[in-house]
């Protein structure tokens, strides 16, 4: 089998180290990452993992400007299910693809998706993503039922609903459950925390028990600070949460941002008192992690996931710091190529 080649700067393993030179492949793994002079201007790094989405909604982008959180998403009657119940399945799946093929250009080479609507959700998801490079872990809802037809359970939050049954059946069948927590408030953080999840999303509203609690049982943080901020709830304690557990990015409802991980990062590293390579491992290795995918890094041995930016673009041409270009600056229209394993 023939290795394919990228060439330029690399921003090579964890600390995203800029070093000149070519990332080998060979049977969708890295290889090799070798030091050499080259004539590129490409900048090679981790395609981005998506860690909280809900492409879902995509049916209905910037619908219920102006609501709570709680008259946008609260099950049963939130704005976004009564769309969701109002769409016909072949309009989910279309608008889900779209969303998801968007998520692939821009560089994504997975996602943690909470998906609603039980089993005929989670089949749904799975005939958008038929046949894209993209590769989901799909967290069911509502439903035992759903869990078993995905790959974890995803619950809503801790004061919706006692989900204790659905996280017994999820380490029955060893699988991954995670929660939503502290979005509104405070409240819900402890009753998540009982349910010895396997992560948290959101956190916004974190106290110091329950950083100590998080950090104590090593349960990583998916934070979405976009859509924090559309739903006006708060901003994420991101630099107290990256001192106690692995934290990662995601864009949260299609239906109110888009699920551009470029986007998040520039809000997130302009927002947050961290550095951009805390940022940009948020938005690739953290994430691969909380997601048990063996990409996020630059290394060998890593699967074979690649963003390359054009450098010499009119956007990233003069960048003195690369990673912090990447993080606060680069967008869709730098992405000159996605290499996905498979493609």
């Amino acid at each position: 089998m023939s290795a394919t080649t990228f060439e330029g700067t690399i921003l090579r393993g964890r600390e995203f180290e800029p070093v000149e030179g070519r990332v080998v492949v060979e049977g969708g793994e890295i290889t090799a990452v070798e030091e050499a002079s080259t004539h590129s201007d490409d900048i090679v790094l981790p395609a981005f993992v998506n860690a909280h989405t809900h492409i879902g909604d995509s049916i209905a982008k910037e619908a219920g400007g102006g609501l709570s959180l709680e008259e946008l998403v609260a099950p049963p009657d939130g704005l976004k299910h009564r769309l969701l119940r109002a769409a016909s399945q072949e309009e989910k799946v279309e608008a889900m693809r779209r969303s998801l093929q968007f998520m692939v250009d821009s560089g994504t080479a997975a996602c943690i998706e909470f998906r609603e609507g039980g089993v005929e959700g989670v089949e749904a998801f799975e005939r958008a993503a038929h046949g894209l490079p993209i590769d989901p872990m799909v967290m069911g809802r509502e439903t035992v039922e759903a869990m078993e037809a995905a790959d974890g359970f995803g619950a809503s939050g801790a004061n919706d609903a006692d989900f204790s049954r659905e996280r017994n059946a999820t380490a029955r069948a060893g699988k991954p459950f995670g929660i939503h927590a502290g979005e509104v408030d405070a409240s819900d953080i402890n009753p998540a925390l009982d349910l010895d999840p396997d992560f948290l999303v959101h956190m916004v509203h974190a106290e110091e028990l329950h950083l100590d609690r998080v950090a104590d049982s090593e349960i990583p943080v998916a934070v979405c600070p976009r859509s924090n901020l559309v739903t006006d709830v708060g901003f994420p304690p991101i630099a107290e949460l990256l001192e106690r557990t692995t934290v990662a990015l995601g864009t949260d409802n299609v239906f109110l941002n888009s699920p551009s991980m470029f986007r998040e990062m520039e809000f997130a590293a302009k927002l947050a008192d961290v550095s951009a390579r805390d940022v940009l491992r948020m938005a690739t290795v953290n994430g691969a992690e909380i997601a048990d995918r063996n990409c996020g890094l630059v290394e060998p041995g890593r699967d074979a996931r690649l963003l390359v930016l054009d450098g010499d673009s009119d956007n990233l041409a003069g960048a003195q710091d690369l990673v912090r270009a990447v993080v606060r600056r680069a967008g869709v229209a730098d992405v000159s190529d996605v290499y996905l394993t498979g493609d």
